[in-house]
């Protein structure tokens, strides 16, 4: 699509301009010297050659490029269906070619290359399968709301053939613009086996599916109400309609109607009887339908009405004759006048009224929502909403309205196209779903081991309670954009030519030899023509079998055996039951077994006011403006080229925009984006997005980043990493951070294993920085401080455990930030002899070494960091001169364990609160003056005190001794 191509060329342009100069975390980047990232002799798709120097800073920017291109090269995503490892699958729930992808995409993404990265890196053959989807509804409502912006040509206008151009086009466009975002976002996918829901194989699925299901019976065609969109002028299936509960009268803004249309409203209008008896009034929210009223029902023990039964009352704009009907089940008498007017065109209670009482059926709508011929000369043309506020004024012309008022109503809204859903009577094809749902509910529900189990179980409840009322499926749709309907109308020479006429005149086959064979069968010896069924199916039936035809179903290959069924899918909850479901209903019945073991529901990524980020509403970041930065006149010029949002949607979208980044988004880089977004996964089932706290794991990275640098200059350049280490040998140090490491590793996998990803981010992130750097690097310093030969075989020790921390961490880290991890680990010097795997990616991930577990250290590290920081706490309560001197400090410990410990690590104690001495005293021991004192808690058994430099103010140390008194009291 032209408008749309320019557009889009126009917008990254401007981008790519925006990013080399956005905010204040790029700028200190810039100093430094792209050659202190990498050799600029690196090729691309070759593995990247790092500059001997490191940059003084992180950049996200220089970190993470090339690195993608050398894993796609060489392979290290790709599956082998011949190979002996357990396998692990997951296939990417396909995103919409109706757009790039949004941030709640990014944290699809970001969850199942957590998971397969830990699974390759533990022995597991994994195949994580990229695809995109066509999107049918969703890509045509985009794609016609394009048009309406930049031209005034409508889909009828251009003709199909021109229509499904352009949706190609844009099709092309996007898709190509998610894989790259994929890509960017350090998705591990197997791109070898990439594909797209209406690619050749695919299709050819589609159709197999779809004939197999029919030839069972499961799939049926049927003339009955169904949801249809007048502004796309197809039907959607009752999954696709979200309802509006609405209070009392409300305006709303509807689609192709310039004025708000108002709901809300209960209008009463008589009906005239005839032979004179008077009228008969009746009440309703739609007052258009009235025009395709074939009947009144009354109750038939309602006494006021007895004398009309049997009767007719005449319709005061066609003249029509509408009988008194009795129905006990629909009617009730106490409420309102007991009198019910009855559509059965327009209604689903009217309509079995109308089965059961053999009534006739009038439709009055076209299928774009205009009044027909049937509704009379007088409206015939008009949207049915002018319709409404037509007939209403009419009714008052003719003395027939009896007032309105305000009524609880839920109203149908498309959820693709916001349009209001009106019941007409159509022919469809649908899925019979009784038996298939039955084994779907099993699957989950069936004992203590169930073949599926969903995460969280909250879930579980919905899932028993939408199986147990599942409605059939209409899988039929009346737009351009989609897998044609594999069957065909067999018009005999001697009948009428209306495509449909008879539903028994409709074959199936896999093309159209195969459905003139079965239609000789049918009609045979007679003469007829086949036309193919105009509609296409349901994208979430395409949708359905993605599990299996990704595979190669239904052909019987590698793939299908190695890898069915898949052992997670992961997605967000709002496709529960528009994917989810119907992918082990479809998946049970043609493939004979779950499609996946597992269901992980991850909470839904919202903007600052808690609405679900989506392209409809123009809230939606793209991954790669968090990733590269962008401005706010960026945002702006995005929304204004790529959203299909009206004017007045447009502005209020641009000035929440304003709210939300008044300085625009910094650049972050795809590691923070994804630590960020993983760590939000224990939120409930909303995520609030915030970028602050995407733009602090960014600032984290370069924490990350100095403790490399700081322990390269530590190792040295000559250093070789022992082949192996004897824990109980080593100083207590290296001990403890061994015992914590140990502990984080198991504490990651076990909340790995379990699904709880914010846990396992939590605790990688707390070990790196709580143990790693804030306390490990900083008390092995003095080893190396002045080469002291008394500290030589510390100093060793200290080189071997730091390496062997940094490795593991690495490799611990490394599924949720692949990109710096690699670049880190890379840097790290090999041990001798040893043949060292040549990516983080497929190296192994760490476990727990039972050497490493080490009674008592932890207790003792515990009672140090409490003593550091009561030391660091008085310090704080200093003056600015004070703060920065170091000061002497006393230990008053009132056990012997207590004195033995803090005695055994005063050099521990003395660095990490950066003391110039510090004394170990028992209770028996005075305590010089001049000191500020804080009495830790009694299970601590020991207060601490800091020698002042200057005149101790004993009024306000009285004071604060006070005040914590009466609080330990209260």
């Amino acid at each position: 699509m032209k408008l749309k191509a320019e557009a889009e060329a126009e917008a990254e342009a401007e981008a790519a301009k925006l990013q080399k100069n956005n905010n204040n975390t790029q700028k200190e980047a810039e100093v430094e010297n792209p050659e202190d990232y990498n050799d600029p002799e690196t090729t691309p798709g070759d593995k990247k050659k790092l500059s001997r120097q490191m940059a003084k800073t992180y950049k996200p920017s220089a970190v993470e490029t090339s690195w993608y291109e050398w894993w796609e090269k060489s392979k290290f995503f790709e599956a082998d269906p011949d190979s002996s490892k357990p396998s692990f699958v997951i296939v990417l729930p396909p995103p919409n070619v109706t757009g790039p992808l949004h941030i709640g995409h990014a944290l699809t993404a970001a969850i199942q290359d957590t998971i397969i990265r830990w699974r390759r890196m533990s022995g597991y053959n994994t195949l994580w399968v990229p695809g995109t989807d066509h999107a049918g509804i969703a890509a045509q409502a985009y794609v016609e709301k394009q048009f309406l912006r930049f031209t005034t040509i409508t889909r009828d206008e251009m003709g199909r053939y021109s229509f499904i151009n352009d949706l190609g086009d844009m099709k092309n466009l996007y898709r190509d613009a998610i894989l790259r975002q994929l890509r960017c976002l350090g998705a591990s996918l197997d791109w070898s086996r990439e594909c797209y829901t209406m690619d050749e194989k695919r299709s050819l699925a589609v159709t197999e599916a779809f004939v197999r299901l029919h030839k069972d019976g499961v799939i049926y065609r049927q003339l009955r109400l169904v949801n249809w969109d007048c502004l796309l002028q197809t039907a959607i299936s009752n999954i696709e309609v979200e309802h509006i509960e609405i209070k009392e009268r409300t305006p709303l803004r509807v689609p192709g109607y310039e004025k708000p249309v108002e709901f809300g409203v209960l209008t009463s209008f008589a009906y005239p009887l005839e032979e004179g008896l008077g009228e008969i009034i009746v009440a309703t929210t739609r007052v258009e339908t009235m025009l395709g009223d074939t009947a009144i029902a009354v109750h038939p023990d309602d006494s006021r009405y007895s004398h009309v039964h049997g009767k007719f009352a005449i319709h005061p704009f066609n003249g029509r004759k509408l009988p008194i009907v009795c129905d006990a089940v629909l009617v009730d008498m106490n409420f309102g006048t007991g009198a019910v007017k009855i559509t059965p065109a327009h209604d689903p209670n009217d309509y079995e009224v109308g089965k059961r009482l053999n009534l006739e059926i009038i439709n009055i709508f076209t299928d774009g929502g205009k009044i027909n011929s049937n509704g009379g000369p007088e409206f015939t043309g008009m949207p049915r909403f002018e319709a409404r506020v037509a007939v209403t004024e009419a009714l008052k012309k003719k003395g027939l309205f009896k007032g309105d008022q305000n009524n609880e109503m839920r109203l149908g809204i498309c959820s693709r196209t916001r349009d209001v859903v009106e019941p007409l009577l159509k022919p469809q094809w649908y899925v019979n779903c009784k038996s298939m749902a039955e084994q779907a509910l099993d699957a989950v529900t069936d004992g203590a081991s169930p073949k599926i189990e969903i995460i969280p179980k909250q879930y579980v409840a919905e899932w028993k309670r939408w199986f147990e009322n599942i409605p059939d499926w209409c899988i039929s749709r009346q737009i351009g954009w989609g897998h044609r309907i594999p069957a065909w109308y067999a018009v005999l020479i001697d009948e009428p030519k209306e495509l449909g006429a008879y539903n028994d005149h409709w074959v199936v086959g896999r093309n159209k030899a195969e459905a003139t064979e079965e239609a000789n069968k049918i009609f045979s010896g007679k003469e007829f023509d086949l036309h193919k069924d105009p509609d296409v199916l349901d994208t979430w039936f395409s949708s359905g079998i993605f599990p299996l035809s990704v595979l190669g179903w239904p052909n019987d290959t590698k793939d299908l055996r190695a890898f069915y069924s898949t052992s997670v899918l992961e997605t967000g909850p709002d496709i529960l039951f528009l994917w989810v479901a119907r992918m082990v209903m479809l998946g049970m019945k043609l493939g004979g077994d779950v499609p996946f073991r597992k269901v992980y529901l991850h909470p839904m990524v919202c903007d600052a006011r808690g609405r679900e980020m989506s392209k409809l509403l123009g809230n939606a970041i793209d991954p790669l403006e968090v990733i590269n930065g962008i401005e706010l006149k960026g945002l702006h010029k995005k929304l204004d080229d790529e959203s299909s949002l009206d004017k007045n949607e447009l502005e209020i979208a641009k000035e929440d925009y304003v709210k939300d980044f008044p300085d625009g988004i910094p650049e972050c880089g795809a590691d923070a984006l994804r630590f960020a977004l993983v760590s939000y996964t224990a939120q409930s089932d909303k995520i609030k997005l915030d970028i602050q706290k995407v733009v602090e794991y960014r600032q984290w990275c370069n924490k990350l980043w100095d403790a490399i640098r700081f322990s390269m200059t530590k190792l040295g350049e000559d250093y070789i990493p022992r082949e192996e280490m004897i824990p109980a040998t080593l100083p207590f140090s290296c001990k403890w951070i061994l015992s914590v490491l140990n502990k984080a590793i198991s504490k990651t996998i076990v909340s790995l294993d379990s699904y709880e990803f914010s846990d396992a981010a939590t605790a990688v992130y707390s070990w790196w920085q709580f143990q790693l750097c804030d306390v490990f690097m900083e008390v092995i310093k003095p080893y190396f401080t002045g080469n002291d030969p008394a500290y030589a075989s510390e100093r060793k020790h200290a080189q071997d455990t730091l390496w062997l921390c940094l490795d593991n961490g690495l490799r611990l880290l490394h599924p949720f930030m692949p990109f710096v991890t690699e670049e880190l680990w890379q840097r790290l010097p090999s041990k001798k002899d040893s043949v060292r795997k040549e990516s983080i990616v497929i190296s192994e991930y760490p476990s727990t070494v039972e050497s490493w577990n080490i009674d008592g250290v932890e207790l003792e590290m515990d009672l140090i960091q409490f003593v550091v920081k009561s030391l660091r706490s008085l310090r704080a309560q200093l003056g600015p001169n004070e703060k920065c001197e170091r000061l002497a400090a006393f230990v008053v410990c009132l056990t012997s364990d207590a004195w033995n410990t803090i005695k055994k690590h005063e050099l521990e104690v003395s660095t990490l609160a950066t003391l110039s001495s510090l004394h170990v005293l028992s209770k028996k021991d005075d305590v010089p003056v001049g000191c500020i004192l804080d009495t830790l808690n009694e299970s601590e058994s020991v207060s601490v005190f800091l020698k002042l430099k200057g005149v101790v103010n004993v009024e306000a140390e009285f004071e604060k001794l006070n005040k914590k008194m009466e609080y330990l009291q209260k």
